[in-house]
């Protein structure tokens, strides 16, 4: 062989060995875009765009209010970025953190929930007809983290639809949003009606993002929620207890007995749907039911010990209160 020959593959053995590594090395730098050449997610059409979501351009560096006005108005709230700024914008930091970005919505009555850190659950989510907000890192030269909503994808073109910036139909591929989504660890939020649940939402995820926006609701938001969490996962204890308590609160009685009633029959060693029900019971002025209620409690030394006994004696009073007046 001659030297040219032997030059020629090394060289060729060389190259092989480079492209192989930067095949190697694409793979690791948008390892989500390349499992999705073989596993796109089943049910997914390849083409999604969600045209009638709203743009609203962002102001200097206020891209979380910018988005979550976009995602909010989406969901049915009349609202424009304005009023969110002082919201979520940490002048400070010039831009806001994405706890703020979870909580502002609560405030209007919607559920804030935060994806798993998956390309198919983002996917899945617009192809349900639910606009993603997600942080991104713009940046060329350093981190400049970035809040935009997408709204859309093309997989055959390799094309992710996003609004964004000034942009309302900002394009970028498939690998390119990938890297700059990545570098926030694939952070993502979907906001939702109360009633309407995000189809990637897990139940104790769903359960969770919940009880965070009860903690706020004036409304009947929480009720719509729990309402909801029931129909999908009728087993769920804490929905159960929550949407009863939720009606008990709004003074509808016959309501609250009939979810706890049932709650009864699913759970029926739960010491606080046994108090809650005989509660309940007792102020609709069934004390006999609510008293067998409470004494066939299983477990009286438990951490709902002091709940059961005060029920039990506020049971007893109003029992004694009604021979009294009836002597």
């Amino acid at each position: 062989m001659s030297e040219t020959s032997r030059r020629a593959r090394l060289c060729a053995g060389l190259c092989g060995w480079l492209l192989l590594a930067l095949l190697a090395g694409c793979a690791q730098l948008v390892p989500q875009t390349i499992r999705l050449r073989t596993g796109w997610p089943q049910g997914v059409p390849q083409t999604v765009e969600l045209t009638s979501v709203p743009f609203f351009p962002q102001k200097d560096y206020q891209c979380g209010p910018a988005a979550l006005a976009t995602v909010l108005s989406n969901s049915g709230v009349p609202v424009t970025p304005e009023p969110l700024v002082s919201q979520v914008f940490l002048p400070a930091r010039q831009g806001s953190l994405q706890i703020e970005m979870l909580a502002a919505p609560r405030r209007y009555g919607r559920i804030a929930y935060p994806l798993a850190p998956r390309y198919p659950d983002l996917l899945r989510e617009v192809a349900a007809g639910n606009p993603v907000i997600v942080l991104q890192d713009v940046g060329l030269m350093f981190t400049q983290w970035h809040y935009a909503v997408v709204n859309g994808f093309d997989y055959p073109s390799g094309t992710i639809w996003l609004r964004s910036g000034t942009q309302p139909r900002q394009e970028m591929p498939f690998t390119a949003f990938e890297r700059s989504w990545m570098k926030s660890n694939y952070w993502a939020m979907v906001v939702t009606p109360p009633d309407r649940i995000p189809v990637t939402a897990t139940e104790d995820g769903w359960m969770a993002a919940v009880l965070a926006m009860a903690r706020v609701d004036k409304g009947d938001s929480a009720t719509r929620a729990y309402a909801a969490a029931l129909k999908r996962w009728p087993d769920n204890l804490p929905a159960a207890i929550g949407l009863a308590n939720e009606y008990y609160l709004r003074g509808a009685l016959d309501q609250a007995a009939t979810v706890l009633r049932e709650a009864k029959q699913r759970h029926p060693q739960s010491v606080i749907v046994a108090n809650n029900l005989a509660q309940t019971l007792s102020d609709q002025g069934h004390q006999a039911e609510a008293l067998a209620q409470i004494e066939r409690v299983s477990d009286p030394d438990g951490p709902f010990a002091a709940d059961v006994r005060a029920t039990r004696q506020l049971i007893l009073q109003r029992i004694a209160q009604t021979k009294t007046g009836n002597r």
